[in-house]
């Protein structure tokens, strides 16, 4: 469980440190934070999609083998990381460990579900398996002000490094069970999987980047979901002309799975709430993450209170009630967030966001291990199919809901920044009091006093944006509230129609009315 633990640190920092620290990346690069940004797009290009590849390598090759080549071609890549001095460098060895980190969160879930016994797997195990897996974020919150101190980008590269190497101890010492192996690749496997790597990791990139330099303003992102769109038919076109297939084309897209899938991509939109919105709006308040440790603790404990509370909850049939709760809750928790101010500080925000990240860690095992004993029932080839259809809805969706939130925040930042401007009147003696204020602020700096008018109106200007923000992100954390609580009542429809005729049971002495099917 240590290793699993470690592995999975191992795999999620080098993204989560990206990701919580961009601004701070961008200036030993000499880049900006949108042209930093693209370190992200290089890391999720190739890790969207290659864990379902790596899963059929593992079958044919056994695990051990599996695990040393995976972690010591990490090791490699984090050492080259030492010499990434510039930002193209730096780009290149980003593709590279995301390449590498992929099978990583394989072995963090396998080497957490080996604890348990055959019956506990899909419950217990799976359960603490994705609570190590989301740990990442939080950790990287916690331990960045830490190692910004000690230096800049080479030291959060040297962390990588130190648990790479402690990651490689725990994978040579304590190998894995590993099940007989079986050839199960052809030829044709690799050019299917081409096609599908090109696929999602164009929308990974262009949904990781769209919103920093907006939909319609960059052709270049047009393009990308468009080669993503023709490659994800070319491989569906080769999947469904295979006898053996790669993913059963024809499985994905039957009711059960598009109904599956839709469920966990938008309750993966929603959660977007806290990686896209409450940490996001803090920052445009001024906020840095030393000042963002509280929150962040609370995030960690309600991830580990979850995936304790459904290791223990966890068991078949009770998916359903898991997921009613845990779409309450989040609805509970952003409408909380909604009540924003520009006073609003971290500690307003522990309870909302405890309830926030406990959501997220109750919904996903109770819906994996849903998706994986449906799979399993049909035989180990349809597990890549599963694996599939969860990777896209959990890292692409996850991309997409990020993108989706950052964007609706933009367009509400805007309606409102212009709300606020047009009720202003110049000759409000107020406002006009109000630039006088902030233009004597510059009264050291300079004796211009057209100067120190302009600078006054910018440092309005400013407040106007920031004050924008806060109402874009309250509207952003009300509409989360309520399309969870929508989401809440399509769940209890679905499950009072599953279970109609239990509801609509005669009472003894009763006669039964009959119902419609």
């Amino acid at each position: 469980m240590l290793a699993s633990t470690i592995v999975a640190l191992t795999q999620g920092l080098g993204l989560s440190f990206l990701t919580v620290n961009l601004q701070q990346v961008a200036g030993p690069l000499g880049v900006t934070t949108n042209e930093a940004a693209w370190l992200m797009a290089a890391y999720v290009f190739p890790n969207a999609s290659l864990g379902l590849f790596l899963f059929k390598i593992r079958m044919q090759y056994g695990i051990r083998n599996f695990a040393e080549i995976a972690i010591l071609i990490y090791v490699l890549v984090s050492i080259a990381h030492l010499w990434a001095n510039d930002f193209t460098s730096a780009m290149i060895l980003r593709f590279f460990a995301g390449a590498a980190a992929a099978p990583l969160s394989s072995l963090a879930f396998l080497y957490m579900i080996e604890v348990f016994p055959p019956q506990q797997k899909l419950s217990i195990g799976q359960a603490l398996a994705l609570t190590a897996i989301a740990l990442p974020t939080p950790v990287a919150g916690l331990l960045s002000p830490g190692l910004f101190d000690l230096g800049d980008w080479a030291t959060l590269n040297m962390l990588e490094l130190g648990l790479s190497l402690v990651s490689l101890a725990f994978i040579y010492l304590l190998p894995l069970t590993s099940p007989p192996r079986m050839k199960v690749m052809q030829w044709m496997d690799y050019v299917s999987f081409t096609f599908l790597a090109v696929c999602m990791g164009c929308f990974a990139a262009a949904l990781t980047l769209g919103r920093l330099y907006w939909w319609t303003e960059a052709p270049w992102l047009g393009w990308m979901m468009a080669v993503g769109v023709a490659s994800g038919m070319i491989c569906a076109i080769i999947e469904l002309n295979r006898r053996n297939h790669l993913i059963d084309i024809r499985w994905i897209t039957s009711r059960e799975i598009i109904h599956f899938a839709g469920i966990l991509l938008l309750f993966r939109i929603l959660l977007s709430e806290q990686s896209s919105g409450a940490i996001n709006m803090f920052r445009q308040l001024g906020l840095l993450n030393d000042q963002l440790q509280g929150l962040y603790w609370v995030i960690l404990v309600g991830s580990l209170g979850a995936g304790a509370f459904c290791a223990w909850l966890s068991r078949p049939g009770r998916a359903e009630i898991i997921h009613a709760v845990s779409l309450l809750l989040l609805a509970i928790g952003s409408y909380m967030d909604s009540q924003s101010t520009v006073l609003t500080r971290p500690e307003q925000m522990y309870f909302s966001q405890f309830l926030v990240s406990f959501a997220m860690g109750m919904f996903l095992p109770p819906a994996m291990a849903v998706g994986f004993a449906a799979a399993l029932q049909r035989g180990l080839v349809y597990i890549l199919s599963f694996l599939a259809v969860f990777l896209a809805t959990q890292k692409v969706g996850g991309y997409l809901g990020s993108a989706l939130f950052g964007s609706f925040v933009t367009w509400r930042e805007q309606f409102h920044s212009f709300r606020i401007i047009s009720r202003l009147n110049p000759t409000d003696p107020m406002l006009t009091a109000r630039l006088q204020q902030y233009g004597a602020a510059f009264a050291k700096v300079t004796q211009d006093g057209n100067l120190r008018s302009i600078q006054g109106a910018n440092q309005l200007s400013k407040l106007i944006q920031q004050q924008a923000y806060v109402l874009a992100y309250n509207d952003a954390f009300l509409l989360t509230s309520l399309m969870s609580l929508a989401a809440l009542g399509c769940l209890c429809l679905h499950m009072a129609w599953r279970h109609r005729h239990a509801l609509f049971k005669p009472r003894d002495g009763e006669t039964p009315v009959a119902v419609n099917n």
